[in-house]
């Protein structure tokens, strides 16, 4: 089951990331997303946790994803990481309004 915080920038999403360190995830086990693709990219990198990828999704939905809308790829990759759909909306829902999604999830 992933665990899943909303936050509202870079900072809160800083300290998230420490708490679930804090309780045994490895930055590995963490993701960042957020609606802009490049506000994703580089809070993942300046936070040095995991970007969902290949390994998460898959072959077919990371290919797949080029042709989806941004709003239909975050909620592939959320549920690629065990966010159940009817939650998975709405997280998308909060990115759409600016807000950032910090996952920790063990199984991925």
């Amino acid at each position: 089951m992933a665990n899943v915080i909303i936050v509202e920038n870079g900072v809160q999403a800083k300290e998230q990331i420490q708490q679930f360190i804090d309780q045994g995830f490895t930055k590995e086990e963490i993701y960042i997303l957020a609606h802009d693709n490049s506000r994703s990219n580089d809070l993942t990198n300046a936070l040095d946790v995991n970007d969902i990828g290949v390994e998460e999704q898959g072959i077919f939905d990371s290919i797949a994803n080029v042709f989806r809308t941004r709003g239909d790829e975050l909620r592939s990759k959320l549920e690629s990481l065990g966010v159940p759909t009817t939650d998975a909306e709405q997280y998308e829902r909060e990115l759409d309004q600016g807000k950032v999604v910090v996952l920790a999830n063990r199984s991925a």
